[in-house]
């Protein structure tokens, strides 16, 4: 029996104890470089969901200026302060019935939802937009509504 540090390694007849051991180192280095991998990808996606870019937003946030003015002279409600707002309080604006009831908060994970789809979080609001499919325009979307105060 010899022990070099990290492994206990016993040699048998037929080598079977050392197959086993060497398997197991093998395994364990597989396991370690995957684990390191996902931290990797994990960090990466980290990273971009929170870098937002915000002058992107502001440009992609052009196609919902259409019906939402920050001067609040648009057909669709002012978003400006929307960040943390509950829905359907924007004095002067006549909302959806499907919206007063919702009883959302404009947060971080109803925006995200709302921007992507809206019809599928407030059945029946009045807003016809379709919404950003792709999650680094939704990110960068709510990066410019959380600048509008």
């Amino acid at each position: 029996m010899r022990y070099d540090g990290r492994v206990q390694i016993q040699r048998l007849t037929y080598g079977k104890a050392r197959e086993n051991t060497v398997s197991s180192i093998c395994s364990a280095a597989t396991l370690a470089v995957s684990a390191a991998a996902l931290a990797v990808s994990t960090a990466l996606l980290a990273q971009h969901a929170c870098a937002a870019d915000v002058s992107r937003g502001a440009l992609l946030f052009q196609t919902c200026s259409a019906c939402h003015s920050v001067l609040g002279d648009g057909i669709g409600p002012d978003i400006n302060g929307i960040y943390g707002r509950k829905a359907a309080t924007r004095e002067g604006f006549k909302y959806s019935e499907a919206m007063k009831l919702s009883g959302i908060i404009w947060d971080e994970a109803t925006l995200r939802a709302f921007i992507k789809k809206p019809q599928s979080v407030v059945k029946g609001t009045a807003m016809a937009f379709p919404g950003y499919e792709m999650p680094a325009d939704v990110d960068d979307v709510i990066g410019y509504l959380k600048t509008l105060q």
